[in-house]
């Protein structure tokens, strides 16, 4: 099953000859690595345009089997991803949960985890979220506009092949 995780958005790596943005492969391993071996449990909203599961995703604490981590919270707060902002089609499993994500975002970049060590002097140049890397990549690929930005719309795990 391919599930995108609902209400985030990860660096994108390479895939359809683009680049690969920069902390893609870091967001990769970590999820690769949070996820192995585990039990999971997803919360699906509804499919995407390419068929995956909009799910909120979660695995228990090693502390306790009543404790759960949701996983797309924990990229967000490592740094490892941002708040989606497609202009529509977000889902965050409720508006609460929308002011969560927005919040461990902040936190993140005000602590320069993750891809906002950029931000905070810790790499080269300014941070290019992945929806503006998708937006400038459709650009680059003739100028098709708002319909290509929407169809390059790749906010999901889908094996993490396809985003980072």
């Amino acid at each position: 099953i391919h599930i995108r995780l609902a209400g985030i958005d990860a660096p994108e790596l390479p895939h359809f000859g683009r680049p690969a943005q920069p902390f893609s492969s870091t967001a990769h391993t970590w999820l690769t690595r949070t996820l192995a071996n585990k039990r999971v449990r997803a919360y699906p909203y509804r499919p995407d345009h390419y068929g995956r599961v909009v799910a909120t995703v979660y695995i228990r604490s090693w502390r306790s089997f009543f404790l759960r981590r949701d996983v797309g919270l924990q990229m967000l707060r490592a740094g490892l991803a941002t708040v989606y902002e497609a202009k529509s089609g977000a889902e965050f499993g409720g508006k609460r949960m929308e002011g969560v994500y927005r919040e461990a975002e902040r936190g993140a970049r005000k602590r320069g985890r993750g891809m906002w060590a950029v931000e905070k002097g810790g790499g080269k140049g300014v941070l290019e979220s992945p929806r503006e890397y998708k937006t400038r990549m459709a650009g680059l690929e003739g100028g098709r506009g708002a319909g290509a930005a929407a169809a390059t719309e790749e906010a999901g795990v889908e094996g993490k092949g396809k985003n980072g």
